[in-house]
């Protein structure tokens, strides 16, 4: 299971351009203390044959004096070199090796796993498109074991192998195996894990490592070897969105100007058309330069020099992408920060933000909150200490050209870097939504359309009235979560359609999965989401019908609003009530727990106020009355108002 070929014998170039034309995975090992992931790495290599003869009696003979197996050979001293990782037979700074299978080249990170080498491992992480976790079976799920897995889910990597080792220890016990693999998922069912995989392994003695184990005939999976050669990456790679920072602009003499860099995403082909970011001046590819010649085209991750048709002043920073296909240009953005320095993160203090190619100086604003990683909990925090998390606002001295890092890695993240020292302190991962200083109150906004004019329709509102029988009216069912605000909105349009009625609801839970997938759970964002909903229901009135809006609204400044939106005269607020701790118990989504335990902010009812409206036209109160009297007095509030002929 080498990268031993048998062209090497017969034709070095075939060999050597095969080899060129092998798939690179990047992975990194990590979890706790004594895991077992320098052995892990040691054996992989040995039984893979990728050690050098000498190094294989240099490692024997340090296996005497160093090792940790009782002088038999210990493969962890592969990678574990540094002096004090030896004495103390702990990995302490990440140790990178690399191999070759004739299937795959591999370059391997392996991480320490102590609580204060956090840092150490969210480096290696932050390249690496698979990450393998070891579990020890004595110990089962750990603190650092979920600490490294958030930091994993946090830096987008999708593809994740828990290697449960030390199997031997444990009579290759598939009880334990079973367990663990259990408590495993249970935690990372709240983590963006996309490809999860499980593989029991002894590294030391080679189980499942590259050849199947005989102890454990009741595992029927992959090995680890043959895992990392087959597991699909292909699509990990955003190859829509084309973006390529501007590293250094190329002029050996006067009739070559060229633009070099790295695709950070996309496709680049000869003769497209772009554009330059910031200026936003455009031209077309003329040709695309590369060490081996001029190409076609170009992809990420590949290093190439562009040449454009165009004279365009662009410079180390810029940033250049399809006018169709732009990203984020602002001077702010929230990020979720890893800290890596021992003086803790001070909001407000000039930094400076290293983004592609491009270096701003910055501060962070607000410090939103800390995520305590071992119970995924957020809590209030004046600031940021080594190895901890949070999320932040981010306020840069000048626009930068930014993805949010979920969908683009390379474009999505930075570094962050003392201003005195030059030393790195901190990493970010740009976030899809803007900040909650971003947003605004939007209610009084003028248009932007300056010029244009509403078009009337050619059928008029009396024509609607009889033809259905009913008056246009937008009923606004407000209350706490679970006092059953949408069950009455549906029960309501059930009755009216049978009734031969022109009816339809609007969730505020629905729009939040449409045109308010951007907003969050802020008071503004809550006002927002009313603000669209408010502008829908306005549009469903003048077509005739009749709309049934199911809105949490906690404010009561906010549903005035909306009433002026849609018109006094064809608005009702109906208050639908029950006391909290019904509530809580009808809340099968589970929202008042995440609220109580921080995950869900602002959440009316917990940790933010609902104003009660001041006069209601109509109050329910559910848990003393049934659905179909509910709706029997809605009905005669739509009756007694006239809206129902």
């Amino acid at each position: 299971m080498s990268h031993q070929s048998d062209l090497i014998a017969t034709d070095i170039n075939a060999y050597l351009a095969q080899h060129e034309r092998k798939e690179m995975l990047r992975f990194l090992t990590c979890g706790s203390v004594d895991d077992g992931k320098s052995t892990l790495i040691g054996r992989l290599l040995y039984d893979s044959k990728m050690i050098y003869e000498d190094q294989l009696a240099a490692l024997e003979r340090d296996s005497v004096t160093h090792g940790t197996t009782g002088g038999r050979f210990d493969p962890a001293l592969l990678t574990d070199g540094l002096r004090a990782e030896r004495e103390q037979g702990i990995t302490i700074d990440v140790a990178y090796r690399y191999f070759s299978t004739a299937k795959r080249k591999f370059i391997i990170a392996d991480t320490p796993g102590h609580e204060q080498y956090t840092r150490n491992m969210a480096t290696g992480a932050s390249t690496a498109d698979l990450a393998i976790i070891l579990i020890d079976a004595r110990n089962g799920v750990l603190t650092q074991t979920k600490r490294h897995s958030f930091i994993v889910s946090l830096l987008g990597i999708k593809h994740v192998l828990v290697a449960i080792n030390k199997m031997d220890l444990m009579g290759y016990s598939q009880e334990v195996f079973d367990r663990i693999r259990a408590d495993y998922k249970d935690f990372a069912a709240r983590l963006d894990i996309p490809d999860l995989h499980f593989i029991p392994l002894a590294a030391l003695h080679g189980d499942n490592v590259v050849d199947p184990s005989p102890h454990m005939p009741w595992y029927v999976g992959s090995t680890l070897m043959g895992f990392l050669e087959s597991v699909y990456i292909g699509s990990d790679r955003n190859l829509e969105d084309f973006r390529f920072p501007v590293q250094y602009v190329n002029r050996p003499h006067l009739d070559f100007r060229g633009f070099c860099g790295t695709v950070a995403s996309g496709i680049v082909r000869r003769g497209d058309e772009i554009m330059a970011l910031p200026s936003r001046k455009t031209s077309r590819v003329a040709s695309i330069v590369s060490f081996d010649g001029e190409l076609e085209e170009a992809f990420a991750p590949q290093a190439v020099t562009l040449t454009l048709e165009d004279e365009i002043d662009i410079s180390r920073g810029d940033m250049l992408v399809r006018p169709g296909n732009v990203p984020r240009l602002e001077q702010r953005c929230d990020a979720v920060v890893v800290w890596m320095a021992d003086q803790a993160l001070v909001p407000g203090k000039p930094y400076i933000f290293k983004h592609t190619t491009k270096v701003v100086t910055g501060t962070v604003n607000t410090l939103r909150y800390k995520i305590d990683v071992n119970t995924m909990h957020r809590a209030d925090a004046p600031s940021l200490a080594l190895n901890e998390i949070g999320r932040c606002a981010i306020q840069f001295n000048e626009p930068i050209c930014f993805d949010a890092y979920k969908r683009n890695r390379s474009t999505g993240g930075f570094i962050v870097i003392d201003r005195i020292t030059n030393v790195t302190v901190g990493c970010g991962m740009i976030l899809d939504r803007a900040t909650g200083d971003d947003r605004h109150d939007h209610w009084d906004d003028e248009s932007w359309s300056h010029g244009l004019s509403p078009k009337n329709s050619n059928v008029s509102s009396d024509e609607r009235e009889a033809r259905f029988g009913q008056k246009p009216v937008t009923v606004l069912l407000t209350g706490l979560t679970g006092a059953g605000k949408s069950t009455l909105a549906y029960a309501l349009e059930r009755r009216l359609f049978d009734a031969g009625r022109v009816s339809t609801v609007l969730d505020g839970q629905n729009l939040r999965l449409g045109i308010s997938r951007d907003l969050g759970f802020t008071a503004e964002d809550r006002s927002e989401n009313l603000r669209r909903g408010a502008e829908v229901a306005r549009l469903i009135n003048e077509a005739g019908l009749i709309c049934i809006a199911a809105f949490l609204a906690p404010s009561e400044e906010v549903r005035i609003k909306a009433r002026e939106v849609i018109g006094s005269d064809r608005f009702l607020v109906v208050h639908v009530t029950a006391p909290l701790e019904v509530c809580r118990k009808r809340d099968s989504a589970g929202h008042y727990s995440l609220a109580d335990s921080g995950e869900i902010a602002s959440f009316p009812g917990v940790t933010a106020p609902y104003e009660v409206p001041v006069q209601p036209d109509l109050v329910l109160e559910t848990d003393r009355l049934a659905i179909d009297e509910c709706v029997d007095r809605l009905l005669d509030l739509l009756e007694s108002r006239k809206f129902l002929s």
